[in-house]
């Protein structure tokens, strides 16, 4: 059996000799760097993806807006007709331009809004189109808003509402799309408010277009209603 001495003795030898021992240094401070190092990481790949998405969600909505502004049947001896058919195509290859890594339509919504003058000499959005089974509505009104009087001030940022010129149009496009996380929804609401993303754009229409109406070309079927949230046409 021991004695008490001896066992001090032992004792601090033991503790001496772990003072000096430093073949677990490494994993205990890994333990501890660890989840900071793996919160960092993921986060960092978390914002990086939504740049990424909300980059190519606003280059969409401006090639959206600039094609809307060229669309119509052309003609020398007349101003440009747009038909509902043309609308349909500019929104199904807008599909393609957001490409297969942002699924546009099913996780998000499009809105092409024609943005013109009235009668009374204010703005009105004469015609809306959609597409997107997102259920979000356009962010300053449907087709009519501001059909007459002047209190509807145009489309854009509160207090820089672009406006469309006499005998003219802006074609203006919204794009509202939810973003799905890599990881959690957690890390990107600080900057995102909230799961959806947004990007608008618009351009004035080249040249001279017919703005009496959108004539009917699909022979009965549905074109790109606002009013369809359900299944794409």
């Amino acid at each position: 059996m021991m004695s008490i001495p001896n066992t001090i003795k032992a004792a601090k030898a033991f503790l001496s000799d772990l003072r000096e021992e430093r073949s677990g240094l490494a994993m205990v401070e890994f333990a501890f760097a660890a989840p900071l190092i793996l919160t960092l990481g993921l986060g960092g790949m978390e914002l990086a993806n939504l740049a990424a998405t909300q980059m190519r969600i606003s280059q969409t909505a401006m090639q959206v807006a600039d094609n809307a502004s060229r669309i119509g049947d052309r003609n020398a001896l007349s101003a440009q007709k747009i038909y509902e058919s043309d609308i349909l195509d500019l929104l199904i290859g807008a599909e393609i331009l957001a490409g297969s890594s942002v699924d546009i339509y099913e996780s998000g919504r499009i809105i092409v809004s024609s943005l013109e003058e009235n009668d009374d000499g204010g703005q009105t959005i004469a015609w809306q189109r959609c597409m997107g089974k997102l259920n979000r509505p356009s962010a300053y009104g449907d087709e009519g808003t501001g059909e007459t009087g002047t209190g509807f001030a145009g489309m854009g940022i509160e207090g820089q509402e672009l406006t469309a010129p006499s005998n003219g149009a802006v074609m203006y496009v919204e794009i509202i799309y939810t973003y799905e996380p890599l990881v959690t929804a957690q890390i990107i609401e600080p900057f995102t408010g909230g799961p959806d993303l947004r990007s608008e754009a618009a351009f004035t229409v080249r040249g001279s277009r017919d703005l009496s109406q959108i004539y009917d070309d699909l022979d009965g079927e549905t074109g790109a209603d606002c009013s369809r949230f359900g299944e794409l046409p």
